[in-house]
This record gives C-alpha cells, sequence and structure tokens, in this order.
C-alpha cells in the first residue's frame, strides 16, 4: 500500500489535461484500440470433446534411437471463464481455459493446456495509470496460435509466454509486466515498468528459464491520428540445468497511426546489443587426455552481438471480430531444447463472434530461429489453426478445431517433423451468442 501511495503522490505533481486517445502502442503492450470495451460479462463453459494428435513426443527415443512420433485417440474435458468488468477507476479482464486428455495411449494423458490471461487496470490519478498484463500457462502439448482476446486489454505476443516448444513435456511458464503511464500533456506521455518471466519444465532433458527486467518510453501525439516516440529496454536470462545467461539492450522508435475509426498500424524499429555467457563442453587433445585420463573439459564462452530489433501489427476490427497481420525479430529465451535465439516471426489471425450463432479464430504463423546459447543452428516451424463453435440448442454449442504445424531446421535433420490435430464436440454455457473456447 506505501508503494501504491508514493507512486501516487507523485503521479498528482504532473499537469491534469486531456488523457491520451490516439491510436494502441504496440512497444507499450496494448491491443488495438477499436477493440477496446467497456465491458464484457463473464461467461462460463464446459465442454468434452474427442480428438486425434498425431507428432505426439515425449523427451524419449524409440528402439532404434530416433525421437518418438505417436498419434493417438483421446477425449478432452475443457472449461473456462471470460469476461471484462469496469468500475469508476478499475478495470479487470480475465480470459481463462484449462483442459484434461485422456489419451488411448496414456503417456501423453494430463493437462493439455491451461491458460490465463489477466489484464488490470487502475487510475491512479486523472493522468496516471497503473497496469498490470499477467500470461501464464501450463501444458503438456503447446499449440498456442495468434489470437487477439477480446477481454483483455493487452497483445499476448508482446508478454514471454513459450510459443514454440517441441517437445510433448509438461511446462509452465508465467510472463508478468507491470507499467505505470502518466500523461504528461496533451500530446506527450511517458511510461516506465518491470518485466519478469518463469519458465519451468518437467523433463530434467530440458532447460528452464527466468527473466527481470526494465522498460520505459516517451510518446509524443504528432496529430489525432499518429504518435511518434522512444523506447529503452533491458532484460536478463538465466537458465536452469546449464550455467549460462544473456542481457540485452534495446533502443528503439516508436509509430502508430490510426487510418480509420477501425484500421490501426503500430510498429517499432531499433538495434538490440545481447552478451551471451555460456559454459560448453569440448573436447580435450588426444595426447593429453591419454595423460589426465580425461576425455573433455569445459570452458566459459561469451559473445557480444548486434542485432535489428522490429515489431509490426496492422489491424482491423470488422463487425463482430478483429483481423490483424503481425511481424517481428528480437531475442527471446529460447524454447528449453534451443536457449537464447534471434527471432523472424510472422503471421495473420481472424477472431469473430457472430450475434446469434457462430463464433470463429483462425491463424497462421512463421517463425525461424537462430539459437546462439548452449548450441549453435537454426530451427523454426510453420502452423496453421482453425476453431469454431455454433450454437445447437439453448446453452449448448457444437465445437471443432484443427491444427497443424511443419517443425523445420536445415540443421538438425532430427527437428523436421509434422503435426497435426482434430478435435470435435459439444460445449455448455449460459446465453445464446456463440461460445469462445481460445
Amino acid at each position: 500500500m506505501n508503494f501504491v501511495r508514493v507512486i501516487a503522490a507523485l503521479a498528482t505533481v504532473s499537469p491534469l489535461f486531456a488523457q491520451y486517445g490516439g491510436p494502441a502502442i504496440l512497444a507499450r503492450g496494448q491491443s488495438p484500440g477499436p477493440m477496446s470495451v467497456s465491458q464484457i460479462d463473464f461467461r462460463p463453459f464446459v465442454s468434452v470433446e474427442g480428438t486425434y494428435d498425431t507428432g505426439l513426443n515425449g523427451v524419449s527415443v524409440d528402439a532404434n534411437g530416433a525421437p518418438v512420433s505417436d498419434a493417438s485417440f483421446g477425449v478432452i474435458l475443457s472449461f473456462g471463464v471470460s469476461g471484462m468488468h469496469s468500475w469508476k477507476h478499475t478495470k479487470i479482464g480475465v480470459n481463462y481455459s484449462g483442459g484434461y486428455t485422456l489419451y488411448g495411449k496414456s503417456f501423453y494423458s494430463g493437462v493439455n493446456s491451461e491458460g490465463l490471461q489477466l489484464s488490470l487496470t487502475h487510475q491512479l490519478s486523472r493522468h496516471a495509470v497503473f497496469s498490470l498484463n499477467n500470461n501464464a500457462v501450463m501444458y503438456g502439448s503447446n499449440t498456442a496460435s495468434p489470437t487477439l482476446p477480446p477481454t483483455v486489454e493487452f497483445d499476448p505476443a508482446t508478454t514471454y509466454v513459450p510459443t514454440n516448444d517441441f517437445f510433448d513435456n509438461r511446462t509452465f511458464s508465467l510472463s508478468t509486466q507491470a507499467s505505470l503511464t502518466i500523461q504528461k500533456s496533451t500530446r506527450t506521455s511517458y511510461s516506465v515498468g518491470l518485466d519478469a518471466f518463469l519458465t519451468r519444465r518437467w523433463s530434467s532433458a530440458l532447460y528452464g528459464s527466468k527473466g527481470v527486467g526494465a522498460h520505459g518510453d516517451v510518446m509524443y501525439r504528432l496529430s489525432r491520428r499518429s504518435t511518434i516516440g522512444g523506447i529503452f529496454q533491458y532484460m536478463h536470462y538465466s537458465f536452469t540445468g546449464i550455467y549460462g545467461s544473456t542481457d540485452m539492450y534495446t533502443v528503439a522508435a516508436s509509430y502508430s497511426r490510426s487510418f480509420s475509426r477501425t484500421v490501426e498500424m503500430s510498429a517499432t524499429g531499433g538495434i538490440t546489443q545481447y552478451e551471451n555467457v555460456f559454459v560448453e563442453t569440448v573436447p580435450i587433445d588426444p595426447a593429453i587426455a591419454a595423460v589426465i585420463g580425461v576425455s573433455s573439459a569445459q570452458r566459459v564462452t561469451y559473445v557480444k552481438n548486434l542485432m535489428p530489433n522490429l515489431s509490426f501489427r496492422l489491424s482491423k476490427v470488422v463487425p463482430r471480430g478483429t483481423v490483424f497481420v503481425y511481424a517481428s525479430n528480437g531475442l527471446n529465451p529460447g524454447n528449453g531444447l534451443f536457449l537464447t535465439s534471434t527471432s523472424t516471426t510472422a503471421g495473420v489471425g481472424y477472431n469473430y463472434t457472430g450475434l446469434r450463432r457462430w463464433a470463429l479464430s483462425a491463424g497462421a504463423n512463421y517463425n525461424t530461429s537462430t539459437s546462439y546459447g548452449n548450441v549453435y543452428g537454426q530451427y523454426g516451424s510453420y502452423s496453421a489453426n482453425l476453431s469454431a463453435s455454433r450454437r445447437v440448442a439453448p446453452m449448448t454449442h457444437g465445437v471443432v478445431s484443427f491444427n497443424l504445424r511443419k517443425y523445420d531446421s536445415g540443421d538438425f535433420q532430427n527437428y523436421n517433423k509434422w503435426s497435426y490435430g482434430l478435435s470435435l464436440g459439444l460445449s455448455f454455457s449460459p446465453g445464446d451468442i456463440p461460445v469462445r473456447l481460445w
């Protein structure tokens, strides 16, 4: 409480001018402005589906020493709740879904996916706003897809939750970003905050990660439709199961523009400097190994490099839905198999909720990454997904989903594989509006 009082006291020294009303700023994690709504009723659901999944692989090998790739039928029990509520000074948005899968091959049975996105916005004074963006997941198989949930006020793509895991392995990840934004004048605002994330994987053969950092920006509103600004970010990663860490420093410019009441664009461009420190195992010369009886040794490696840091999102709010495209190039802590990596990502998504019968979500994603941590090499994936629900009876909805992913690497042959999943079932939820399960 003392911390909140101090922040509020600092905020009150700022002059009181009109609130920022320009286009959403991707650098601040904001979802597209036209999506903003004051309130969406909280709505629970429960669903039962049959599923068939391929490309299942735990952290194991088959009798020939090759990575496992299984297929199995199963039954999924899913549940969740979503909604948004506004008070005089506070707004809370929730998007939660969870599921348990019972497969014919029981090795893969268990938590299928559990995700919570929680946004909190609190008006400390007329021109000081505190926001908290939280994204938490627990899953056995990561089939994450691009989405812009209508009940939370941030873009999940701007958090640190993993999206490209290779193995079907129990994983928990939490990402949180806290920010204080002050509207200094009609045109100028600035924001400061802290970032933190934690990822833990069940298998001891995979690496977990954690990170802490800080961010800040200054934004200037050029006109009713355009905003420019400057950004600074620092992040520190460290890992479990291996001695290694990464420090990254980013300086970038930001530009956001509203082309119309329903079309927005936001982009950043800058430079990231990163420093890696890792322990490597290297072979010892056979002549020396014969004397000391040791065939390998460990050494500390240090790498310092520069890379471009880019992000882009273009969105259009259509009747009862949102279409968006996005692209980015940046640094991330890897996927538990590969560690600190540079990544280029691009994709497209569409969300629709009809007034009477249908709800739909579709997307496609491309990623290529290069690991500079524990090992060096390229890896990536192509993916596509489709989910839909249709009201078939009072409080009853038919649901179907399909996902497809191609893992791809030119450096690691056994990383290349296809996987897909198809599920079909019924969902039960109060109200007549089609239920959203994604």
